[in-house]
């Protein structure tokens, strides 16, 4: 079995949550159970595991931590949007 594949599983996993939470952000206009450091927190380890791969182990799942990081990074944005309309 390809090891990999325990890897696409998780970045699967926590990727199908993301789509949520940006929407809950954007609809609700609310920060209520939003915490920017976890954001923060969880953004830089998307951001290590993309380094990893460009540099240790370059491979199609690099996309997955792109995509990932992308929606943490949106939710970020949205975090700072809707404390500016409180």
């Amino acid at each position: 079995m390809n090891s990999k594949i325990f890897e696409i599983i998780m970045l699967l996993c926590f990727g199908f949550a993301w789509p949520v939470s940006i929407y809950k952000s954007y609809k609700a206009k609310d920060n209520a159970g939003k915490s920017v450091l976890f954001l923060f927190i969880v953004f830089i380890g998307y951001l290590s595991g993309i380094a990893h791969k460009v540099f240790y182990h370059f491979d199609f799942v690099v996309y997955l931590y792109i995509l990932n990081g992308l929606m943490v990074f949106v939710d970020i944005l949205l975090y700072y949007r809707n404390k500016s309309v409180r």
